[in-house]
């Protein structure tokens, strides 16, 4: 798509995004200045002198100060989304939104793409870019893309040709201040869409999907939550011309994600689970759905989001052995579950998490890291998180 760039862009936060929107716009020619909150650039206000544009990383809120200085001075703020899609030649844009299971589901398309024998390239949060692979993507070929409230906080032009909902639970309040706010940034994805895909039951105007329909397989990734990921993506995919084929094809052979349900090993007829990806309350209920009839040891606590701990508690069952609490919120998880009765093991940190855990566990015990909260008060991110539980279970082998 034909975008006018301005001589000199500014591009606040230097990630993955950030360094992205860089490459792409001095491939084009534009002058670009680069700020980060790593060195303190994050508030030089005399980055914005000359700027006709400031591009911002996922990562960067609204209330910094560049941001909102460069809004009163009338200079257009754009995120990275917005810009790469602006580079993409005409294409077609399916884009996936939802507080949990955008993965998985973007993955599922790729999948039945690759069963069909379409070309598709996947984008956005977890897969690489819009900037990084615009420059790729062929005039009217396909792009499936993740995009999460803080990608979608400023888009402007950007228009999806077929746009996903996936669900819409409190997360991410402490960036976002309220609930409110948070879905409102959800919903900019169908603002200019010419076709919606809601969950049934949202009230929202749409082709709906649900985690009880008929699929032309069943999946082989686990838990309710996952059955409706595979639905959307089944309504997705038969909506664009995939034949039923090629989506049970991608139904039946899709492993799943890392760090979501992650099987990581069985040792001495104990199971160890990987779902580091559960930031938040509303995933940690839903892995301890899928192992509801399975005694579970829960590891859970990092670092709060402003969330209620309430429906955690009230999730806790008899199948619940024990909760191995972690990180930052170990005292707000220890007030919302004592009340349950469940036991609760003051950890520390995830390696004496998975040592008491691994030590008093029996066979049939599944070890499930879902922590219900976010991974930065002790990893850089939830992968690392989920990587060190992985590596944990891999010595308890050796």
């Amino acid at each position: 798509m034909s975008v006018g760039l301005p001589g000199r862009v500014l591009v606040l936060g230097m990630g993955r995004s950030g360094r992205a929107a860089v490459g792409a716009l001095q491939r084009r020619g534009v002058e670009v200045v680069i700020a980060d909150r790593k060195d303190g650039t994050d508030e030089d206000l005399d980055l914005l002198e000359g700027v006709g544009l400031l591009v911002k990383s996922p990562g960067v809120p609204g209330e910094n100060v560049l941001v909102l200085a460069a809004r009163e001075r009338a200079i257009p703020v754009w995120s990275e989304s917005e810009l790469g899609y602006r580079l993409l030649p005409r294409v077609h844009l399916v884009g996936v939104t939802g507080t949990k299971g955008k993965t998985t589901t973007v993955r599922l398309l790729g999948a039945a793409f690759a069963a069909a024998g379409r070309e598709v390239t996947l984008a956005g949060n977890e897969h690489p870019p819009i900037s990084e692979v615009a420059d790729g993507v062929p005039p009217n070929g396909w792009l499936v893309c993740e995009l999460t409230s803080f990608q979608l906080e400023d888009v402007h032009e950007l228009a999806c040709e077929v746009a996903v909902l996936l669900n819409l639970e409190p997360d991410h309040l402490d960036r976002h201040g309220s609930f409110d706010a948070y879905g409102a940034a959800k919903l900019r994805i169908f603002e200019r869409a010419e076709k919606a895909v809601v969950p049934r039951g949202s009230g929202l105007p749409g082709i709906e999907f649900g985690a009880d329909d008929p699929l032309p397989a069943e999946p082989r990734i686990r838990g309710e939550h996952n059955r409706a990921n595979a639905a959307a993506a089944t309504c997705v995919a038969r909506e664009i011309g995939i034949p039923d084929e090629a989506i049970a094809q991608a139904l039946v052979s899709f492993p799943g994600v890392e760090h979501r349900l992650e099987p990581v090993a069985e040792i001495d007829g104990v199971r160890y689970v990987n779902d580091s990806k559960a930031t938040n309350v509303a995933a940690a209920l839903r892995a301890l759905a899928a192992y509801a009839d399975e005694p579970v040891r829960l590891i859970a606590g990092g670092r709060g989001k402003g969330q209620d701990f309430g429906p955690l508690a009230a999730s806790i069952g008899g199948s619940v052995k024990a909760v191995y609490l972690v990180g930052e919120a170990s005292d707000e998880l220890e007030g919302a579950l004592a009340p349950t009765g469940v036991r609760l093991v003051g950890s520390g940190n995830l390696a004496a998490a998975v040592a008491r855990a691994a030590a008093e566990a029996s066979p049939g015990d599944v070890v499930l890291l879902s922590p219900a909260c976010a991974s930065f008060d002790q990893f850089e991110n939830f992968e690392q998180r989920g990587e060190e539980f992985r590596r944990l279970v891999q010595n308890l082998e050796a």
